[in-house]
């Protein structure tokens, strides 16, 4: 059993390591447009690197007061040497676009064994010149963007096609809902069964 001397010296050198630590000067978020605040997991994320939490929340506000409220925007921050900080935000996440353009609010359960949204070949491609003007895809070919953005569909559960029926698509939808408020249905009952399971070991375990 280590004495409390010794207990002391380790307490001593896990401060000095953990002085030690310096964060890097940037670090990446998504932040809901027109939304962002000093409550968790944003303000303690900016408190780390010292930065007026405030300031920042109404700067980003104000940046962003063009864009839909609540549109998820991946940002970039550089905190430079005077604790001010530079801040650079790109077009909305790519699941957002996807799933926006099928229609819907939440991506297949199961993905590639349920219906799970479809989008057309222009969908593609119109998401992606959005994307090309973001930092990351500058000086990629806009077939290569496409092809992420395609795979990343399928990742969703999301299918593309070359076009889209109207009327077909109006059932099509009309079958999806109906799959997804089934889904709502049974997600809801398996918790409440698993609600009254921990009631009912808890009730027969005081007994």
């Amino acid at each position: 059993m280590a004495s409390a001397r010794q207990v002391g010296k380790m307490a001593s050198k896990m401060k000095a390591a953990a002085a030690k630590v310096t964060l890097q000067p940037y670090f990446n978020l998504t932040i809901p447009a027109q939304q962002a605040s000093p409550a968790p997991p944003l303000g303690p994320i900016l408190g780390q690197h010292s930065l007026n939490i405030a300031q920042f929340c109404k700067d980003f506000n104000d940046r962003t007061k063009d864009y839909k409220e609540g549109i998820p925007l991946p940002c970039h921050v550089y905190v430079k040497p005077d604790r001010s900080y530079e801040l650079v935000f790109y077009s909305p996440e790519t699941d957002y676009l996807l799933k926006q353009a099928a229609g819907l609010k939440r991506s297949a359960l199961k993905p590639g064994e349920e219906p799970g949204g479809r989008i057309s070949v222009r969908h593609i491609y119109e998401i992606a010149r959005i994307k090309i003007q973001d930092e990351p895809y500058q000086g990629l070919p806009l077939e290569t963007i496409c092809r992420d953005l395609v795979y990343r569909a399928q990742v969703l559960g999301i299918e593309v096609v070359k076009t889209i029926n109207v009327d077909e698509h109006k059932k099509y939808m009309e079958d999806l809902r109906i799959l997804h408020e089934r889904q709502a249905k049974e997600i809801e009952e398996e918790q409440q069964a698993k609600l009254l399971r921990g009631a009912t070991a808890t009730a027969t375990g005081k007994k």
